[in-house]
C-alpha cells in the first residue's frame, strides 16, 4: 500500500477521518450501494443449484462479491471506528472495536445454530433424496457434540459456509494493532499489513521451503484443515479500503491512462475466468485441443488466484474493477443520484435507496441471507429447477425478503418507541 505521509497521530493532519468521511451522520452512497449489491450477490451465490450463480460478476474475473464486501467493510470501519481512535484515543477506540467483535461473534454463533436447526428440521420432514445436514458436513457436530461445541465457541471448529464472519472478526481484532502502528509510521503500517498477507500465502511459502511459517487458523480439531477464508490474507483488501477512507492513501487521479490500464486488466481476466473455462473446451475455432487450456492455466497459477489466502491476481483485478467503478459513479457518487422527476429517475432513485438500506444493515442482512439461501436451495430441490421462471421467482422473493429485513432492522434501530420531548 502506498502511504501519503508519516505522522505521530492516528490520521495525517491534512487528511483526517472527518475530512475523508464527512459528518458522522452522513452515509456514503457509494459505500452503502455497493455493499447492498454484494449482499444480493452473496444470497444468489450461496443458494445451492441456483443458475443465477453462472452469471454473477465472480464468473467474469478472479475477484467476487467477497472482495467487494470486505473492501467496503474496511471503508465503513474507517468511518465507524477511525474517528473514535482519532478523537477518543487508542483505548476507547479499541474498546469500541472489541464491542463490534463481540457482536460479530454472537452473530456467527447464532447463525450457526439457526442454520443447523433448519437443516435438521428439513431432514426430519423427509425422507428426501438429499441429506441437508450432510450438505454442509455438520454430522461431526451432532455425532460428537461436546468437543465440537467447545470448538464452535472457541472458533477452532469452523465448518465451510460458516467462515466469513470469523474471518471478519479476526480482521476487526487486528484494527487496534494497525492504528497503533499508524502512530509510529504509515509506511511501517503498510509494510506490516503486506508482510502479514505474504505470510498467509502458504503456496508461495511452500515453493521456497518455508511452508511451516504460513499463517492460518485451524478449522476442525480432527484434521489439519484450515479456515477457508484466511483472515491474514484477506486483511490486505480490508485495510486497503480502510486506508483509502481514512486518508492514508490518496484518491487516485482520473485519467485515460489509468482507466485504460484498469480496463485492460479487467478484460484480460475474462478469458481466464469461469466464463473462459466454459467458453473454451476441447474444440475451439475448429481446432482440437489437448484438454482445456484455461483450466490448465488456472491449475498452474492457482498460487496467484487462490481465494482462500487471497491471491495477488485477485487483489490486482479487484483494485482495477474498483477503480473503474469509482470513476463511473463520479465524485461522491454523484452519478448514482439522478436529478429529475421523471418515472425513470424515480425508479432509479428508489433502487439506489433500497441498495443503500441493505448496505447499511449488512450484518443483519448477511446473517439472514445465509439462512435463507439454505431454505431457497431446499425449495428448489423439492419444487424443481427445470422451469426458469420458478428459479427467477425464488431469487426475487429472496431479494424482497432481504429488503424487508434491512428496512425492519433500520426501523428498530431508529428506536421508534422513543417520543421526542
Amino acid at each position: 500500500m502506498a502511504m501519503v505521509s508519516t505522522t505521530p497521530n492516528f490520521a495525517p493532519p491534512q487528511t483526517s477521518v472527518a475530512q475523508a468521511a464527512g459528518p458522522a451522520t452522513t452515509r456514503d452512497p457509494r459505500l452503502d450501494s455497493f455493499r447492498g449489491i454484494a449482499m444480493i450477490i452473496i444470497l444468489f451465490a450461496h443458494t445451492p443449484g441456483n443458475f443465477f450463480t453462472s452469471w454473477i460478476p465472480a464468473r467474469w474475473g478472479f475477484s467476487d462479491a467477497t472482495e467487494m464486501f470486505v473492501f467496503s467493510s474496511g471503508m465503513a470501519s474507517a468511518i465507524a471506528f477511525g474517528r473514535t481512535f482519532e478523537r477518543a484515543g487508542w483505548g476507547l477506540g479499541t474498546a469500541r472495536v472489541a464491542y463490534r467483535c463481540w457482536q460479530v461473534y454472537w452473530a456467527h454463533i447464532g447463525m450457526f445454530f439457526a442454520i443447523a436447526a433448519l437443516l435438521v428440521g428439513l431432514n426430519a420432514l423427509g425422507p428426501f433424496d438429499r441429506d441437508y445436514v450432510g450438505q454442509l458436513n455438520l454430522y461431526p457436530f451432532f455425532n460428537d457434540t461436546m468437543p465440537e461445541f467447545l470448538g464452535l465457541l472457541t472458533l477452532t471448529y469452523v465448518p465451510n459456509y460458516f467462515d466469513i464472519l470469523p474471518m471478519y472478526l479476526v480482521i476487526l481484532a487486528m484494527m487496534p494493532i494497525v492504528m497503533a502502528l499508524s502512530r509510529i509510521n504509515l509506511w511501517l503500517t503498510g509494510a506490516v499489513v503486506f508482510t502479514v498477507w505474504l505470510f498467509a500465502q502458504h503456496r508461495i511459502l511452500d515453493s521456497v521451503g518455508a511452508g511451516h511459517l504460513a499463517l492460518s487458523l485451524p478449522a476442525e480439531p480432527w484434521s489439519d484443515r484450515r479456515w477457508f477464508f484466511n483472515p491474514f490474507g484477506w486483511q490486505l483488501v480490508f485495510f486497503t479500503g480502510f486506508a483509502f477512507m481514512i486518508g492514508w492513501i490518496p484518491k487516485p487521479p482520473v485519467n485515460k491512462w489509468l482507466i485504460g490500464v484498469a480496463a485492460l486488466i479487467v478484460i484480460a481476466n475474462i478469458p481466464l475466468s469461469n466464463i473462459g473455462v466454459r467458453a473454451i473446451n476441447r474444440e475451439w475455432f475448429g481446432l482440437v485441443l489437448d484438454g482445456n487450456p484455461v483450466i490448465d492455466w488456472r491449475v498452474d497459477n492457482r498460487i496467484w488466484i487462490t481465494k482462500s489466502d487471497f491471491g495477488l491476481f485477485r487483489y490486482i483485478q479487484f483494485l482495477s474493477l474498483a477503480y473503474l467503478s469509482w470513476v463511473l459513479v463520479g465524485v461522491g457518487g454523484a452519478r448514482l443520484i439522478v436529478q429529475g422527476t421523471g418515472t425513470a429517475a424515480r425508479i432509479w432513485d428508489r433502487i439506489i435507496t433500497i441498495l443503500m438500506k441493505i448496505g447499511q444493515q449488512s450484518l443483519a442482512v448477511f446473517v439472514f441471507s445465509m439462512v435463507l439461501a439454505r431454505f431457497n436451495g431446499f425449495w428448489l430441490d423439492q419444487w424443481g429447477r427445470d422451469a426458469t421462471w420458478h428459479t427467477i421467482l425464488v431469487n426475487l422473493v429472496g431479494v424482497a425478503l432481504l429488503i424487508a429485513v434491512a428496512y425492519g432492522v433500520g426501523w428498530i434501530k431508529s428506536q421508534p418507541w422513543r417520543v421526542a420531548r
